[in-house]
């Protein structure tokens, strides 16, 4: 139990965090295309909702401690910064209406589509760069 009498166990309390998460990040995509937002939060909050949505990370996930720490801190400290950047009226909003799209089906067609994208600005750098080769 700890100091507010919070009774729920550790997992109930971290699947819960991590739904509230996931909410977030769609409400930053949403803020972002909301006219009621600065231009410097939309471009923040695009890049927070672009990273922790992609399938990229900064830090791969199978370098032990490190690979989990851009999920853990990066990702969490660029929703607080985008927060604190978007009207509360307007994150409310995209809040709600995130949660309204959770509700309905996902597409798998969209999932397919971005990591296309991915997989040829992928093979676009590698083909830049080995094009360049040695100069003489």
């Amino acid at each position: 139990m700890n100091s507010v009498g919070e009774t729920r166990p550790l997992f109930v309390r971290l699947k819960e965090w991590a739904r509230a998460l996931k909410r977030d990040v769609h409400a930053l995509y949403l803020a972002a295309l909301d006219p009621r937002v600065s231009w410097q939060a939309k471009v923040l909050a695009a890049c927070v909702a672009a990273y922790a949505l992609s399938p990229i990370d900064l830090i791969p996930d199978f370098i032990p401690v490190l690979g989990y720490l851009d999920d853990l801190v990066i990702v969490p400290l660029g929703i607080w910064l985008a927060l604190t950047l978007i009207p509360p009226d307007v994150m409310r909003d995209c809040r709600e209406r995130a949660v309204l799209a959770s509700s309905r089906p996902t597409s798998r067609a969209a999932a397919v589509v971005i990591i296309a994208i991915w997989v040829v600005v992928v093979c676009a750098v590698v083909i830049r760069l080995l094009g360049e080769g040695p100069t003489r």
